[in-house]
């Protein structure tokens, strides 16, 4: 299979690409491997429940029993060990966040709940805050503008702005405590405090000019009740201090910072961040998006449940996550190799980063 030819070339296109910004606009959409994505995977885009309720359980009760471990310890490399043991064990767990906001009702029943009871609720990250959220990161006129909530210009801007930006992720369990435990009872009071909580804290966005819209349909009874269970086990874990001392809290906290920090590193390098704002054809969104597949195998530490892959994930946003690995095998398998397919894949994260932080540094006109 071949190409399709546009009035430039694939391996032009990435050339203009790694020059510097200003490429999106320039890239038309590579229509043969948009129609390759969806002919060879067809047969594989089932979700498979025997997949995910082991993965996700037993990720999340590894994870907690890992954490009891690290708090219970008296011996301080053995309690190091639990708690990074739990640390990506919950991180793991916690990313079904993802898959979740792309499930149609009626695909696995019962998923959504049980993981916001035995996860998203305890780490404080219920999954309404990525729902109605992350498929506008996905909407074709709406990625790397103004309007996505996932979406920073971060390798247009001053090089300050990446270790700001993955630093403040270890706040995340300290902010999330206080959404929570009291700006949601404030909020059944305070109406202004209620709409401001809901506009600007209540999304896992990373646009600052995001402001998030009313929750609609059947998502509104969802919010309720994960807003409820939230605040209870908020107020919980502050009660908590006072029956058990101050050491499983902070234990359970600096668990909790870790994910959020591994987390953001992960986000830093999902896309090239590369675009001033226009709207991107779906190839433009693709190329500045990232996969990073085998042969390494570390990636799927940092990046796993399928978001190593995440360039792939935008081009079919409702592939199970478990199917990715053979789509790509497939896609890579069938397409040229100067398709544009193959410039979405990168080496590792520590190559993603320093192209990153070269652009940050670039003259500006």
């Amino acid at each position: 299979m071949t190409v399709q030819q546009t009035s430039i070339s694939s391996a032009d296109l990435l050339s203009r690409r790694d020059a510097g910004s200003g490429w999106h606009a320039q890239i038309p959409d590579d229509k043969t491997m948009l129609r390759a994505a969806r002919d060879l995977t067809k047969d594989i885009a089932a979700h498979r429940a025997d997949i995910y309720w082991p993965d996700m359980v037993g990720s999340a009760l590894v994870g907690y029993g890992a954490l009891a471990g690290a708090i219970l310890t008296g011996s301080l490399p053995l309690a190091i060990l639990l708690a990074g043991v739990a640390v990506l064990a919950l991180y793991r767990a916690l990313l079904f966040i993802h898959e979740i906001s792309h499930l149609r009702n009626g695909t696995l029943p019962g998923f959504r709940t049980a993981w916001n009871v035995l996860v998203g609720i305890p780490m404080l990250t219920p999954s309404f805050m990525y729902e109605g959220v992350h498929t506008l990161h996905h909407k074709r006129t709406q990625y790397g503008t103004i309007e996505d909530p996932e979406y920073l210009p971060l390798a247009l801007m001053k090089p300050w702005s990446l270790p700001l930006f993955v630093l403040v992720a270890l706040l995340a369990p300290a902010a999330l405590l206080l959404r929570f435990a009291v700006l949601v009872p404030l909020g059944a009071i305070v109406p202004p405090i209620r709409r401001l909580t809901w506009q600007r804290l209540s999304a896992l966005a990373i646009n600052p000019e995001f402001r998030r819209r009313p929750p609609e349909g059947d998502l509104r009874p969802r919010v309720f009740w994960q807003e409820v269970g939230g605040m209870v086990w908020g107020w919980a874990l502050i009660a908590s201090v006072f029956a058990f001392g101050w050491k499983p809290l902070l234990v359970a906290f600096a668990v909790a910072a870790v994910v959020a920090l591994l987390n953001q590193l992960r986000t830093l390098v999902a896309h090239l961040w590369e675009n001033e704002g226009e709207a991107m054809t779906v190839t433009a969104q693709f190329l500045d998006s990232v996969n990073v597949p085998p042969p390494g195998r570390i990636a799927e530490i940092w990046a796993p449940v399928g978001l190593r892959y995440h360039a792939l994930h935008h081009l079919m946003p409702s592939m199970p996550y478990h199917s990715l690995p053979e789509a790509h095998r497939r896609l890579v398998g069938e397409l040229a190799t100067d398709s544009s397919y193959h410039g979405a894949n990168h080496a590792g994260m520590g190559v993603l980063v320093a192209r990153i932080a070269r652009n940050t540094m670039r003259p500006r006109g």
